[in-house]
């Protein structure tokens, strides 16, 4: 069932006081607990983000103000299921005009031929995102299924996300997740990394997946026929 609007403005980290500290609060995190510094997530946006761009659960558009596009007007699509989400990361990035969707990203989208046009995304982003959702790898599939739907033969999908399983995981990273599960801010319980990589199997080609600390970040892109999908590298050692 979509997550009620009830349940989205009690979540942590969506109303707008700690919106207003994310990039210093939840990015620095980022850095000291989970361990994978800012430069490599937005590294990946300059590998594939494309001139039209689709971004899954923006936070405050943090990256998307920073990275280099292919072009000085990209056509930016926002989703996010909480309008304080849309308002403060549009808000970030006005200077490229973006559209917003209000919408859950674990129900299929409403892709239309105006606003939300299926087949034609150069690159989707589900940044920080998919240790966020409620469910299994299965049910967080439908974020991926989303993104499949979006994106344009060949075109990219990349992110990052935080695992509990099959990764290095310190103590102090350990006691971060089980409070953040407790308090329904993190679903990532059961987030491991063989399971990411099967989720990407199944949907996209050309997969590169690389570890840093408990984060993984991952890239691919849709498969532009029905040929079987090609895999591209292994998880790269943390550090």
């Amino acid at each position: 069932m979509p997550v009620t609007d009830e349940v989205i403005a009690e979540r942590p980290g969506y109303h707008r006081l700690l919106l207003a500290s994310y990039d210093r609060y939840v990015l620095g995190l980022s850095r000291l607990i989970w361990r994978c510094p800012h430069r490599h997530v937005l590294a990946g946006y300059e590998r594939n983000i494309g001139l039209r761009h689709l971004e899954l659960g923006p936070g405050t558009a943090y990256f998307l103000d920073r990275c280099e596009f292919p072009t000085p007007r990209p056509e930016l699509t926002l989703v996010d299921l909480n309008p304080t989400v849309l308002r403060v990361s549009a808000s970030r990035i006005a200077r490229y005009r973006p559209t917003t969707l209000r919408a859950d990203v674990l129900q299929p989208l409403p892709f239309d031929a105006v606003t939300l046009p299926a087949g034609t995304f150069d690159s989707v982003a589900a940044n920080f995102l998919l240790h966020r959702v409620p469910g299994n790898w299965v049910e967080k599939g439908a974020v991926l299924d989303n993104a499949l739907t979006a994106l344009r033969p060949d075109g990219r999908i990349f992110g990052s996300t935080i695992l509990s399983a099959g990764v290095r995981v310190t103590p102090l990273a350990r006691r971060f997740m089980r409070l953040y599960n407790r308090r329904g801010t993190f679903h990532n319980g059961e987030d491991d990394l063989a399971g990411l990589r099967w989720q990407l199997d199944t949907r996209f080609a050309n997969i590169r997946l690389t570890v840093r600390g408990c984060v993984a970040l991952f890239e691919a892109s849709k498969p532009d026929s029905d040929a079987a999908l090609t895999r591209e590298g292994r998880p790269a050692p943390q550090g």
